[in-house]
């Protein structure tokens, strides 16, 4: 199957994804904006579309695809958007030894840094990586304390320098401030009252603090920039179905439910939607329900077609639109991700897609 090369740049992001984040202040510093200048299409970790495993043999946020480019690293995501403008001075009016420091400075946080930080947030998700340090045979929370120390010691170097004009290259902020800022950010998160308490990171926590208080952070956060839904392929089809509904099929192994109110047995197959046709579906028969009643179940379907089961294209009565049905039980299995349905600042989520 051919990549898909979208005519307009595509971003697949994550909402809370450091790398991710820092590629959206960049993007948004350039001036760019979801809808007018780039698609954006928020991923499931646990669930990554098709066509972002497609565009990137790495399959990890951020990637940007312009026309038949793949940028696939946050700094050459950052990069490309200040190629398009730097109106703010992130990259121009640098030194040479400025740039230098910057690079130094993003190495050390994307290198030793964040190997601490990973580790200091999951030790016991990295207990057996062989990584370097004295954690043979040690317990979890030591471990954890061994590399939050090792990450403190990098963050006073760094409020160290910011002492002398209050971001990391003097008076006014870089490249390096905003490729930083996330990962300092994820650091205090994992233990916000030690970071808060650290008698000697006053500059940098005044540095963050003032990241976390301002726009630039809350723009990135929210739509158009970020939403807490996935963005649903095309490639999937879909299903709305009631919460209680669905926990109750995941302990017993199957879904037999047709539509709101109707049963598999009653009807004879399982309503489904395409992608751009949740949002009526959603209007006609769930637009009553309360928020968080309602998930989305995202289906593979070619797991409905390894399980035997038949998909067919079918016209709605009273419309002609034709509308996908299954016939035949939904198994879990086929389902790659399911999300509560948000009404996100006003409007229905699914009108992004």
């Amino acid at each position: 199957m051919a990549v898909e090369r979208p005519v307009a740049p595509v971003l697949y992001s994550f909402r809370r994804c450091p790398y991710a984040i820092r590629a959206r202040l960049a993007l948004a510093a350039a001036g760019l904006r979801p809808g007018r200048d780039l698609e954006l299409r928020e991923v499931s970790l646990q669930a990554k579309p098709p066509e972002l495993l497609e565009a990137s043999a790495k399959a990890t946020v951020p990637v940007l695809v312009d026309g038949a480019a793949v940028i696939d690293e946050s700094l050459a995501v950052m990069r490309w958007a200040l190629e398009q403008c730097d109106h703010q001075g992130w990259l121009s009016g640098w030194s040479r030894a400025e740039v230098a420091a910057m690079e130094a400075l993003i190495a050390e946080n994307d290198g030793p840094f964040k190997h601490h930080l990973d580790r200091f947030k999951y030790p016991d998700r990295f207990a057996r990586d062989g990584a370097s340090g004295p954690e043979t045979g040690e317990t979890a929370d030591a471990r954890r304390g061994h590399h939050r120390q090792a990450a403190l010691a990098i963050l006073r170097r760094w409020s160290g320098r910011l002492e002398r004009g209050g971001w990391l290259l003097g008076t006014r902020p870089s490249l390096a401030d905003w490729a930083l800022l996330p990962f300092v950010r994820q650091f205090r998160l994992a233990d916000s009252q030690a970071f808060d308490a650290a008698s000697d990171l006053e500059p940098l926590r005044f540095w963050l603090g003032r990241f976390l208080a301002g726009p630039e952070l809350a723009v990135v956060l929210d739509p158009p920039w970020a939403f807490r839904s996935p963005w649903p392929s095309p490639r999937w089809l879909y299903h709305l179905a009631l919460r209680s509904e669905w926990q109750t099929a995941r302990a017993e192994g199957a879904y037999r439910r047709s539509t709101r109110g109707r049963s598999l047995e009653e009807v004879g197959f399982i309503h489904l939607s395409q992608a751009h046709q949740l949002a009526a579906t959603h209007g006609r028969f769930y637009a009553d329900l309360a928020p968080g009643a309602v998930v989305v179940l995202a289906i593979d379907p070619q797991r409905l077609a390894a399980a035997g089961l038949e998909v067919r294209l079918e016209p709605a009565p009273g419309s002609g639109e034709l509308f996908p049905h299954l016939h035949g039980a939904l198994p879990p299995a086929a389902v790659v991700a399911a999300w509560p349905w948000r009404t996100e600042h006003g409007s229905p989520m699914s009108q992004r897609w």
